[in-house]
């Protein structure tokens, strides 16, 4: 039987060979390339007219399970593959009771199979299609409460827009007060590229997306094009889910996947399997992220922890988060380092929340570096501290956890024109300093190793305010310290973090929600991540 020091010993050694590719084991979600999208779609059981039936109904299903059968739904349709969509989420709108309006855009010439296909279905039960070839064809929208079905233009588009009449229709969609629901996509926005400045696309208020999510939906500049949006299955996933054959590199985080990342607790357990954990935090004046950050270790799960504080921080810690070992340091209002003998004993290690940037915490982060061997994790001003020391990143040991949001990031790396160049930046990074990057945001990009990435899809605005952060670093600990592997505490970290505010909604605001609350309701999500 191992003693306690010796199974915390065999946890740090063997975390490197516990990591595998996201790709391996074929559970996250996919967010594949527009050019894997239509390999996809070619290689599925389903013809293309039955994936556009799907779709349509999926999409039809949408609007009634949210708008009666008396709103007014003016449906835009192009002539390629999307418009097939529209047409016949037309069709199934109109044979369930609903008053719809069809326009054809004729921008694209020879029309697809399948919009020839749905326009020839239209015309067989006598629904008229509206052709519109000129500006005087453009329809006046409706006083009366509408609906607007934006299927435009598809996927894979890679230029901006250069059709007038076409122009002038999205134009009129973006200046119109209906609701806008765009087909897969919206129209003019580009998939898996930046928008040029002032490039035209329809600002939809829901986006639903066939199949799969597109890279576009999880970025910031996006937003405003793709409102919020969804995942609709129209029969093609097990296609490129259940297989290798097609390798992401992004992904997306489901609720029933994380909650398979977290382990059932066995009846015979004792605190020693769980971890212990050190986590070095607070300053004078800031000494409430080092509470935060103690109290969500203790509510993820953790086995031991210890948190090194300054001395003038002990009686706070001790009231605040009693349960929490204390370690002193030997200065009085900030880390100077720790005892090296003790380092062994902790399966992980977090840095930075509230620390400050005083010269001998500097030396002594930099001693932690150079002594311990097992996974770190660097938040706040751990970043701040490596943003002015950008040579330690290369004496990291593998796996490290790096929690920056995006101006940190910046600091550490360089500042980037958009998104895109941000996202490929941050892989690059990971890949060079053998590290997971939690870069943090509405669908924070968590990065690893390998060079692939994964978005989370918990959470939400309320999180934005000071302290959020201290919570997140304080449950990624407990994690790691649990025997999680870096990337799948990351994964389930983040997720669980944006879960426990999600659930803190139910008795706060976006305007109220506060960390504290994050953590009071880590227990929830992890219920709900069970269950």
């Amino acid at each position: 039987m191992h003693n306690e020091d010796a199974m915390n010993e065999e946890m740090i050694n063997n975390t490197a060979e516990q990591e595998t590719t996201l790709n391996e084991k074929n559970r996250f979600m996919k967010v594949p390339t527009v050019e894997q999208i239509r390999q996809c779609e070619a290689e599925a059981k389903l013809s293309s007219l039955e994936l556009m039936e799907n779709a349509a109904a999926a999409c039809a299903n949408w609007i009634k399970q949210r708008y009666l059968p008396d709103v007014h739904i003016l449906v835009f349709c192009g002539t390629g593959n999307n418009g097939g969509d529209g047409l016949a989420t037309a069709r199934m709108l109109i044979e369930g009771g609903y008053r719809c309006s069809i326009y054809l855009v004729s921008f694209e010439v020879p029309y697809s199979i399948e919009c020839s296909k749905q326009l020839l279905l239209l015309e067989e039960r006598n629904i008229e299609v509206k052709k519109v070839k000129t500006r005087n064809d453009i329809p006046a929208f409706p006083q009366t409460p509408y609906v607007v079905i934006d299927a435009l233009i598809g996927i894979g588009l890679s230029r901006p827009i250069k059709d007038v009449v076409l122009h002038d229709v999205i134009e009129k969609i973006n200046r119109c007060g209906g609701f806008v629901f765009s087909v897969d996509t919206p129209s003019g926005m580009y998939s898996e590229q930046p928008m040029e400045e002032k490039q035209l696309a329809v600002r939809a208020n829901f986006t639903l997306s066939f199949q799969f999510p597109k890279l576009a939906f999880f970025l910031n500049d996006n937003h405003r094009y793709v409102g919020e949006w969804a995942v609709a299955d129209i029969g093609m996933y097990s296609r490129f889910h259940n297989h290798n054959k097609i390798q992401a590199s992004h992904f997306m985080t489901e609720h029933s996947v994380v909650g398979r990342l977290i382990p059932q607790r066995k009846k015979f357990a004792h605190k020693g399997n769980f971890g212990n954990g050190l986590l070095i935090a607070g300053s004078n004046n800031m000494m409430g992220a080092a509470v935060l950050a103690s109290k969500a270790a203790l509510r993820t799960g953790i086995g031991l922890l210890t948190t090194a504080i300054p001395i003038h921080g002990y009686n706070i810690l001790l009231i605040a988060a009693s349960e929490a070992l204390c370690h002193c340091d030997k200065n009085k209002f900030h880390f100077s380092g720790i005892d090296l003998t003790m380092l062994p004993k902790f399966n992980a290690v977090a840095i930075g929340c509230g620390l400050g940037v005083h010269p001998e915490t500097i030396a002594g982060m930099k001693k932690l570096i150079d002594d311990y061997k097992g996974t770190i994790i660097f938040d706040a001003d751990a970043l701040n501290i490596l943003s002015r020391h950008k040579e330690w990143l290369n004496l990291l040991p593998p796996n490290c956890i790096l929690t920056p949001h995006s101006k940190e990031f910046e600091r550490l790396t360089r500042k980037t024109d958009n998104n895109y160049e941000r996202l490929e930046l941050q892989r690059q990074f990971s890949i060079q300093h053998r590290c997971i990057v939690v870069l943090k945001g509405a669908h924070t990009s968590i990065s690893t190793p390998q060079g692939e990435i994964c978005f989370n899809t918990s959470g939400n605005q309320g999180m934005a305010t000071g302290g959020s952060g201290d919570v997140l670093t304080g449950m990624l600990l407990a994690l790691v310290t649990q025997g999680y592997t870096p990337i799948h505490a990351a994964i389930v970290g983040v997720y669980l973090h944006g879960l426990a505010a999600d659930q803190a909604l139910d008795n706060q605001s976006y305007e109220s929600l506060l960390p504290s609350d994050i953590i009071e309701n880590i227990g929830r999500g992890f219920k709900a991540l069970k269950g």
